[in-house]
């Protein structure tokens, strides 16, 4: 049986006293683009960071092709190939687009390599080609979002995680950076882990889906099966306000895990 890429089991992490998600399991496998699905506050954002080690897990494993790498530092797990943008882009404001580049590839020892990738970049993403002399605090939001992921591509990950690429932006960009997203993972063989709130575009460029309500898991399996379920065409196509959590509690549905 291969071995997931990435592997979350029974994960519970806390903000102080609060738990932010429990017994969150997940796989996703070298080559996929898999999604999270989730409304604000659903844990999303707290998956990835327990995954990345910027917050600590209290139970469970996060392991990366079998092994542990649960609450190591951030910096030791980058460097093992997990790449993470975050939500709201966090680019270094005071930075240049090309110095925000080279601080996605600060752990690099390959310089020519290095200089090629400033090259691929541009190609995925033109526009920051005749900006990359200015700051990045002075770029429209659809530019930062495409220097976000250009700075992770730059440390040359074997997984990448994107946190919310859609926010924020009008429907013309998030579907150019779903299409480079797209792009990233058949041209470059990039695995990707997808959170995201626009649940029509995530399923249509994944291959797999987990759905995530108060901290867990609700629902997984296959995009294309997930963009047919009723429950996700009600609670995340339709813009009802209740989710499948609740909508189990009434319904009592034997379907759900």
């Amino acid at each position: 049986m291969t071995t997931p890429l990435l592997e979350l089991r029974n994960i519970e992490t806390f903000y102080g006293p609060i738990m932010a998600i429990r017994g969150v399991s997940l796989q996703v496998f070298e080559g996929e683009i898999v999604c999270v699905l989730g409304a604000n506050g659903a844990g999303k954002t707290t998956l990835l960071k327990t995954a990345t080690g910027a917050l600590n897990s209290s139970k469970g494993q996060v392991l990366l092709q079998g092994k542990e790498i649960q609450n190591r530092d951030p910096d030791w797990v980058a460097r093992q190939g997990i790449a993470h943008v975050p939500e709201g882009r966090e680019v270094f404001p005071l930075l240049t687009v090309e110095e925000n580049l080279m601080m996605g590839a600060y752990s690099r020892r390959d310089k020519e390599a290095v200089r090629a990738d400033f090259d691929a970049v541009y190609s995925y993403f033109p526009p920051l080609r005749d900006l990359r002399g200015r700051l990045a605090a002075y770029l429209s939001g659809g530019q930062q979002q495409m220097l976000a992921i250009g700075r992770g591509y730059m440390s040359k990950p074997r997984l990448l995680l994107l946190d919310e690429p859609s926010l924020g932006l009008s429907p013309t960009l998030v579907q150019d950076i779903f299409h480079i997203i797209t792009r990233l993972n058949k041209e470059e063989g990039l695995t990707i882990l997808l959170v995201e709130q626009n649940a029509n575009v995530a399923l249509q460029v994944s291959q797999r889906g987990y759905v995530m309500e108060v901290g867990g898991m609700v629902m997984d399996g296959a995009s294309d099966d997930l963009l047919k379920s009723d429950d996700i065409k009600e609670f995340y196509l339709g813009k009802k306000e209740a989710g499948i959590r609740g909508k189990r509690r009434w319904k009592k549905r034997k379907t759900w895990r």
